[in-house]
């Protein structure tokens, strides 16, 4: 039973239902999942027209400058911070912090023991700072379409202009249904 919380407003005695953290964190899942899918059908709008235009070499671009721009407008636009990870990073500054590498070992670990990677999420709350903070992270699967760029066998072009854009990249050599890394949010509570 939820218990009520009175809150006296210009005289008047209004009862509120008091909200459980089982109720805020469902309502940050909530909110995290509606992100992702804005951040995600966006990317993969961007990317699909990039490769119409100039196939898997112009799609580069689109990772290196709209992927963000993406993540950042979101979080503008929103309480969340927004993102990607991956436990082999393509662009070195989306390297996962303590809290997203274990998160994103522990989506490995699902995975081997036969958890499908689809709708594969962790959300926790930590405190930073003595600040509590919301975290939510949503595993990337591979699908056979990644793999022109994040595959084993790429184009030589390609490889040039990822190795030009990313030369610290170490997100090739995935294969369809691996987690090729994750979404990643937080906010403030």
């Amino acid at each position: 039973m939820r218990s009520i919380r009175l809150i006296s407003a210009a005289s008047l005695l209004i009862a509120v239902p008091a909200l459980s953290m089982a109720d805020t964190t469902q309502g940050a899942n909530d909110e995290a999942k509606a992100l992702i899918q804005q951040f995600a059908s966006s990317l993969k709008t961007e990317l699909v027209s990039a490769m119409k235009a100039g196939g898997p070499v112009n799609a580069v671009a689109v990772c290196q400058d709209k992927a963000p721009a993406i993540a950042n407008s979101l979080s503008e636009t929103s309480d969340w911070e927004i993102g990607r990870t991956s436990l082999k990073t393509r662009n070195a500054s989306n390297a996962p912090d303590a809290w997203e590498k274990q998160t994103l070992e522990q989506f490995e670990a699902r995975k081997a023991a036969g958890k499908p990677v689809e709708g594969m999420s962790y959300s926790e709350v930590v405190e930073t700072d003595g600040q509590k903070v919301y975290r939510y992270m949503m595993a990337i699967p591979t699908q056979e379409v990644c793999l022109a760029c994040h595959g084993s066998d790429l184009m030589p072009e390609l490889t040039a202009a990822i190795d030009e854009a990313y030369p610290a990249d170490q997100a090739r050599g995935y294969s369809a249904g691996d987690i090729r890394g994750a979404f990643t949010l937080s906010k403030p509570l």
